[in-house]
């Protein structure tokens, strides 16, 4: 068996993981560790400054209209949304928008843990969206922007009613920083800052509008609330969260870290520049999959791919001839052969995602590495079809 000729070039950064992601390019432990309040309490008045300071960067950043809280949190965005979801659901019947596996966890917890009786689930497979039109303007809506494990987002929140009597709760966690998000449409936006900045994990971001903190004092959940999940007290919202006090301790290394991306972010240009990166490196993967031959976008619709978490199938005849689990068997060779050559990192699909790569293309990335990459991926695919061609002999 002869395998094909290697690329002569490899991205100087391999690493195209969808979270934790890529540092920024100009990252360096020595910058982080200056900014680091190691061995301090988290309540002292430098590190609350620095938590603080995170927070009304963060806002700034992003372009958080006037009268928003925005707070950290435990838990990654996972936390953030759990919270709201826990605090808020109740009084309103639940719309919930599934098209990929955190939106089905969303669903899934509403359902099966809140109990709540009037729940619409409304569904898509992955690569697709679900009727967006079906949404009731009465209903709390649950949706997560941009699907982390399917590339598939929503092109704007046309669909959402700007009269809505009912709040949206939006998981923007692979969408922020990255992509326009329709504040005055939302109201209540979770992220972590491990995906389009490439911090490191366990925190999460929560930003609640005036209508959604009015929710929260005046509706009390008929439900146990964990610690970690209580955002008010004797009905009222604990400001505390929103000024830098977290609920539970963090570390200040991964908040240290968050202010040298956020330095990084607001040094090349802000939010303008974050996006325009992230398109540029999606529009370079893009272009190479349409001229391949052997492999396409998991998302067939343009409007509704994502520019950060970039999901691609093999559409190869003899291999999409294959059934799941040797399609899946195949993916995972040419992961395997990538990494042995350092040429790429961690760009397998989601466990539960149809056989394919995922491919991280959010602003820490470099178009040229993305541009280094793409021979690579030809030569797996090269090499991992000469090997099924000899099992076959």
């Amino acid at each position: 068996m002869t395998f094909p000729e290697m690329p002569g070039f490899k991205p100087r950064r391999p690493e195209f993981s969808s979270g934790p992601c890529p540092k920024h390019p100009e990252w360096s432990a020595e910058a982080v560790m200056a900014k680091a309040w190691l061995g301090r309490s988290h309540r002292a008045k430098g590190p609350k400054a620095q938590l603080k300071a995170a927070i009304d960067r963060t806002a700034a950043l992003l372009g958080v209209p006037a009268g928003w809280r925005v707070g950290i949190v435990p838990a990654s965005d996972t936390g953030a949304v759990e919270m709201a979801m826990w605090s808020l659901l109740g009084p309103r019947p639940v719309d919930v928008l599934t098209w990929e596996s955190f939106g089905e966890g969303w669903a899934t917890d509403i359902v099966k843990q809140l109990k709540l009786d009037d729940v619409n689930i409304l569904k898509a497979p992955y690569g697709a969206l679900p009727d967006l039109s079906a949404v009731r303007p009465a209903a709390d809506v649950v949706f997560t922007w941009n699907g982390t494990t399917s590339g598939a987002r929503v092109a704007n929140a046309d669909w959402i009613a700007a009269d809505r009597a009912g709040l949206v709760i939006c998981d923007a966690t692979s969408a922020a920083f990255a992509q326009d998000l329709d504040w005055a449409k939302l109201d209540v936006v979770t992220f972590s800052w491990q995906k389009v900045l490439g911090g490191e994990g366990a925190h999460g971001v929560l930003c609640l509008s005036p209508r959604a903190v009015e929710r929260l004092e005046s509706y009390a959940p008929p439900r146990p609330l964990p610690k970690v999940f209580r955002l008010t007290k004797g009905g009222k919202l604990i400001d505390g969260i929103f000024a830098g006090e977290t609920i539970n301790t963090p570390s200040m290394l991964a908040v240290a870290d968050y202010a040298d991306a956020l330095d990084w972010a607001e040094r090349i240009g802000g939010l303008p520049a974050l996006r325009a990166r992230a398109d540029a490196n999606f529009a370079a993967l893009q272009g190479w999959a349409d001229r391949s031959g052997w492999i396409a976008n998991l998302v067939s619709e343009p409007a509704h791919r994502s520019n950060t978490s970039v999901c691609l199938r093999v559409t190869d005849p003899e291999v999409a001839a294959l059934d799941e689990a040797a399609q899946a068997a195949f993916c995972k060779r040419m992961v395997a052969l990538l990494e042995a050559e350092e040429a790429a990192f961690d760009i397998g699909g989601y466990r539960d995602a149809p056989p394919g790569l995922r491919i991280w293309c959010g602003a820490t990335v470099e178009t040229a590495d993305i541009e280094a990459l793409t021979p690579w991926l030809d030569w797996a695919f090269a090499a991992a079809k000469a090997e099924l061609a000899a099992k076959a002999a």
